[in-house]
């Protein structure tokens, strides 16, 4: 499972020109699901996502979580995050996981974040969307779970 994720000072997503959801200072996460992924690489991304210090103090250096700073949170899942562009000129998708295990997987990660307490909006799995965001720094990173496995 991969995790984009953007430090942003405001983010919504539409489809059709509607908006169906929007945030303010917070975290957008693209979220990538792979064809092995399982509930355990899902625990492992929230609790990256909601404990990772990317939020600045005073000083402008990284001290705070999301959780320790109650941003809000939107998640769009993005198939995109496996693409396999090593060869030819069209991306590979295989790594990616079908839909129905993707979705599910999806909705496990959304349900476990608002667990947590903090305010998350969701994309519209498998839609076509459009997002729009202020990058807030910038600060994105990339979060891998199968950065668990290693030492």
């Amino acid at each position: 499972m991969r995790a984009l994720i953007q430090r942003v000072s405001s983010a919504e997503v539409a489809m059709s020109g509607h908006r169906i959801a929007s945030i303010s200072s917070g975290l957008v996460v693209l979220l990538g699901i792979a064809e092995s992924d399982d509930e355990t690489h899902a625990r492992y991304i929230v609790e990256k996502i909601t404990n990772l210090r990317i939020f600045s103090d005073k000083e402008a250096r990284f001290q705070y979580s999301a959780l320790e700073v109650g941003a809000e949170m939107l998640v769009v899942s993005q198939f995109t995050l496996y693409a396999n562009t090593r060869r030819g000129r069209r991306p590979d998708f295989r790594q990616s996981a079908r839909p129905e295990i993707a979705e599910k997987l999806y909705e496990h990660v959304t349900r476990t974040l608002k667990e947590t307490g903090l305010q998350i909006s969701t994309g519209q799995f498998g839609a076509d969307m459009q997002v729009t965001l202020t990058n807030d720094g910038p600060v994105t990173l990339m979060v891998d779970s199968s950065d668990q496995s290693s030492p």
